[in-house]
């Protein structure tokens, strides 16, 4: 990049954050998944698309993969619509993904969100309680627990039901670094996923996630992409493990994504058929995270997904 282009970037970064001067941040991840957080107890902030990028830069700004803005249920159209069902809903988790794109939700992030509303004291939860939050992925349940959070992340659903069914694939996966076109299934678990089962680490180290993979056909409104690899053997002591990675919309590869570790929990079992675990251990290249299907109350199979969630920084923009 010539001086004058060079120039003219860094006056673009940081004409995007000059409005937000003042303003209090956190720093925080969930398995290296890590999010800029600002509190709005006030529904007061505005924060366009182009600052949220800057914010999520990582050279000219504070860097993460997302921004999540914790605001009242009650001041935001979308919180207003969960609150007639869900009156315990009192915080919405407005989140954006690092390009400045509105996303449904983030299992990795709901977890910060919650550390981060007890950080700043806007909430109490001790160990073994529980808190519900609004997200436009609907409502969320998160439990407090001595390793870090678990939460509901509802029921999951699969996204072309009849080929799923059928023939146990619905799209093909292009990547670079794969020689050819794999089968893959689409899952939503209030965003949706794109799962691509692999043979072996070596094949998994080798895939390129630069550049977004290619997916034939791509959900109704795009879609995340995980690449898993079965450990061998693939359950031990009534446990499933497997290895992921994962090309978010909007961001690009992240360190981890839950709410792609469970679609890709969800697509391994459907594989392994009859017989296979109901609880997993999902190895991400920031960590692990578990994920545990079970019947609830409304008759319908839910994921709960469980991790650490860590706050590393607070500040106030410049």
């Amino acid at each position: 990049m010539d001086e004058t282009l060079a120039t003219a970037a860094d006056h673009h970064a940081a004409s995007g954050t000059a409005a937000l001067g003042g303003l209090k941040f956190s720093k925080g991840h969930g398995t290296g998944n890590d999010f800029v957080l600002i509190a709005d107890p006030n529904g007061a902030l505005s924060v366009t698309p182009e600052q949220v990028a800057a914010l999520c830069d990582r050279h000219r700004g504070i860097g993460g993969d997302g921004l999540i803005r914790a605001v009242p249920s009650r001041l935001l159209a979308e919180g207003r619509e969960l609150l007639a069902d869900h009156p315990a809903a009192e915080w919405f988790m407005d989140y954006r993904n690092g390009d400045g794109s509105l996303s449904e939700m983030c299992g990795n992030g709901v977890r910060v969100f919650v550390h981060f509303l007890i950080n700043e004291g806007l909430v109490d939860l001790p160990a073994g309680e529980s808190l519900t939050i609004g997200t436009r992925g609907g409502v969320k349940t998160v439990v407090r627990t001595a390793a870090g959070y678990a939460v509901d992340m509802g029921p999951w659903e699969f996204i072309f039901p009849g080929e799923a069914t059928a023939r146990a694939m619905d799209s093909l996966v292009s990547a670079d670094g794969l020689e050819v076109a794999r089968p893959a299934l689409s899952v939503s678990m209030g965003n949706p996923h794109t799962v691509v089962a692999l043979a072996e680490l070596a094949e998994l180290d080798a895939t390129d996630l630069f550049r977004a993979p290619r997916v034939d056909p791509v959900p109704p409104h795009g879609t995340n992409v995980e690449f898993v690899v079965p450990s061998e053997p693939l359950v031990h002591d009534g446990v499933g493990t497997i290895t992921m990675r994962v090309h978010e919309r909007g961001v690009g590869e992240t360190l981890s994504c839950g709410t792609g570790a469970c679609a890709a929990a969800v697509a391994i079992r459907h594989w392994a058929g009859q017989g296979a675990p109901d609880t997993w251990n999902v190895a991400v290249p920031g960590g692990v995270v578990g994920v545990k299907f079970f019947l609830a109350a409304d008759g319908h199979e839910h994921v709960e997904l469980s991790g650490p969630a860590v706050i590393v920084a607070s500040g106030t923009l410049s």
